[in-house]
């Protein structure tokens, strides 16, 4: 394990790590973050768990997120496709499966197993994500946040823009919450702070 950089930044996905982090530290052992970015959540969760591996399929991201990793033990980035079958089988199963604000770039049952499927028994699967306004309760609770958000981007020096590719959200939470509950039973799902909402999931069975 290794202390994180002092290189870090704030924005409306990296406000999840602190939570992120603590949950996988009670786990420890190895964690799969997906969609890693540029890295930086990778290098967190490498002071808590043996062993990381960051996921991005955007070439150049995952040249930015391997140079942040440099010199890091147990921190790793694979270039792949996480709903390619050959990926899962050559990096296994974790104890802890990261996915921040990139859910939504894949098609979502496809994507929800192909998560699952990293997962080891009594491992966990921790989504943040990003859900389309469906509603006039989800435009009302999307206006009610603007204040609260922009002064807590403003405490924290602003919301960074790190370079990575987006796009825009497809689903509705009800729908996210629809398909998370069929794939993944036990599932639980709820709309968060920042227009995010967060999806957890417990694989069955006795830890590894």
């Amino acid at each position: 394990m290794s202390p994180v950089s002092t290189e870090t930044y704030w924005n409306h996905n990296t406000a999840f790590h602190d939570e992120l982090v603590a949950d996988a530290a009670r786990r420890g052992g190895r964690a799969l973050d997906v969609g890693c970015g540029d890295g930086l959540l990778v290098e967190r969760l490498s002071s808590v768990c043996q062993e990381v591996v960051g996921v991005e399929v955007d070439a150049a991201t995952a040249r930015r997120a391997r140079t942040r990793l440099a010199g890091i033990d147990g921190a790793t980035v694979s270039t792949a496709d996480v709903l390619e079958p050959s990926v899962g089988e050559r990096l296994g199963t974790f104890q802890t499966v990261t996915c921040v604000a990139t859910l939504h770039h894949l098609p979502l049952e496809d994507a929800l197993r192909a998560l699952a499927s990293f997962v080891t028994p009594g491992g966990r699967l921790q989504v943040i994500g990003l859900a389309a306004r469906s509603s006039v309760w989800d435009w009302l609770l999307a206006a009610v946040g603007v204040v609260p958000s922009w002064v807590v981007s403003r405490w924290h020096g602003g919301a960074a823009e790190t370079g990575v590719p987006v796009a825009e959200p497809r689903e509705s939470l009800g729908q996210i919450r629809a398909a998370a509950r069929h794939l993944l039973p036990g599932a639980r799902v709820r709309r968060r702070r920042y227009w995010r909402y967060s999806h957890t999931w417990d694989r069955p069975g006795r830890a590894l």
